[in-house]
């Protein structure tokens, strides 16, 4: 179990700490820090969904399968298609994230150099998994260490400023956005949508299903322990980062350089402590993208070998080891999101579509048999309630390309069973 509650913190604490913290913090204020909370007991109810889910269906693939066995093809073809988008759009966030702390340690400030170093950094981990490149537990142990070394160190400089400004800073707690009756409570939970997509590298670890001894019982303790540690690391990180400089610092920080940990730290005078940040940012956010690119390009392969993708992208390398046509495809994707260059517009987007699939994974968690069922049918209710619910709170424009592009993959599907079909009755 030790092991995939690294693996689990390895997924989760890249950008989500490093910079989706800063954003829900533009949008929400000091309410940032009750965002977190919250984003964690919805993720802990999509959390034990999953679980039960790989608990008694223990393959890889994740929700993809679920969706096939527990509903029909259509909702495992949506849930592939939403996990191929949402992660592709965190893939892009942490190589810009990479950039833009990678820029700020060196001391370039302008931000035209962040799209073109983030291309170049998915453009080398696509490489790398071409190669073959895996990514180790002892690997994926070192960069764990690296970043919470690196956090601890941000939480114990900041107290000082937390505890003489913290109460000044932290104040009004709930920042209306519109200057409306509900302008607050939007802000709200359009943070805590954003602050959920932080939790999900959980998933990593329900997909361990044929890897990990007793996954009925070791799946869910370990993903309940990396949650519970990452809300801790996560809910200091926000308290200190808002409490000690104050909201609007803290969010300009992520408006200007993309980097608010590392320019934050600057305001503690700890000598080589944004070095360190840094440091546990490039490499925690490095890490996730080798973890992403590995993971979308193996989804890619099983929609492919299913009929849910081209038949191109189930071509395998020479060594029948890595499926190179899916690798290019996940290294493209990635790519063309990069290129919008805005690090808030592709973490929305990645919430918005995350949030979808986690609501296709509820239902076929309530779609389970009785006698699998491992959690009361309420958990999955509250976590299918609480995902549609958020999903409409990120930026109407967000939501909506999100939907068309939902769509799109439909209608794709209906057209290329469509000629399948025609095909085979020939």
């Amino acid at each position: 179990m030790p092991g995939a509650v690294l693996l689990g913190l390895g997924s989760i604490l890249g950008t989500g700490v490093f910079v989706s913290i800063g954003i829900a913090t533009d949008i929400a204020g000091p309410a940032v820090v009750l965002a977190i909370v919250v984003a964690a007991l919805v993720a802990t109810c999509n959390a034990l969904s999953s679980a039960q889910l790989a608990a008694s269906h223990p393959v890889s693939g994740g929700t993809y399968e679920y969706g096939y066995r527990y509903l029909m093809p259509l909702f495992g073809f949506s849930a592939g298609w939403l996990f191929l988008c949402a992660k592709s759009a965190s893939a892009a966030t942490a190589a810009l994230g990479f950039s833009a702390y990678t820029l700020n340690a060196v001391g370039v400030t302008a931000g035209e150099f962040r799209t073109p170093v983030a291309l170049l950094a998915v453009v080398g981990i696509t490489v790398l998994v071409l190669w073959g490149m895996r990514r180790s537990s002892r690997a994926n142990a070192i960069v764990v260490s690296i970043t919470i070394l690196a956090l601890i160190a941000f939480v114990v400089a900041g107290l000082p400023l937390l505890v003489s400004d913290g109460s000044e800073n932290l104040q009004p707690f709930f920042l209306s956005v519109s200057g409306t009756g509900g302008g607050a409570i939007r802000a709200f939970l359009h943070a805590t949508a954003l602050m959920f997509v932080a939790y999900t590298g959980y998933g990593r670890i329900a997909t361990l299903g044929e890897e990990i001894r007793d996954p009925k019982h070791n799946i869910p303790r370990a993903i309940v322990v990396t949650l519970l540690v990452s809300l801790g690391i996560y809910g200091a990180v926000g308290l200190v980062g808002v409490g000690s400089v104050g909201g609007d610092t803290f969010a300009a920080a992520t408006e200007e350089a993309a980097a608010p940990l590392e320019v934050v730290a600057r305001h503690f005078g700890v000598k080589g402590l944004p070095e360190l940040i840094a440091v546990g940012a490039v490499t925690a956010m490095l890490g996730v993208l080798l973890n992403l690119v590995l993971g979308l390009s193996r989804v890619v392969l099983a929609m492919a070998r299913r009929g849910d993708m081209p038949a191109t992208f189930a071509r395998l390398d020479a060594g029948n080891t890595t499926p190179w046509a899916a690798v290019l495809l996940t290294g493209v994707t990635v790519c063309a999101i990069v290129l919008i260059g805005d690090i808030r517009v592709a973490w929305s987007f990645s919430a918005f579509t995350v949030l979808f699939y986690y609501a296709v994974t509820n239902l076929a968690a309530l779609a389970m048999p009785a006698t699998e069922r491992l959690y009361p049918r309420s958990v999955s209710i509250a976590g299918l309630i609480a995902c549609l619910l958020l999903a409409f709170f990120v930026e109407r424009s967000i939501w909506m390309v999100g939907l068309g592009v939902l769509a799109m993959g439909l209608v794709w599907r209906l057209a290329a069973q469509s000629r399948l079909h025609r095909m085979r009755d020939r």
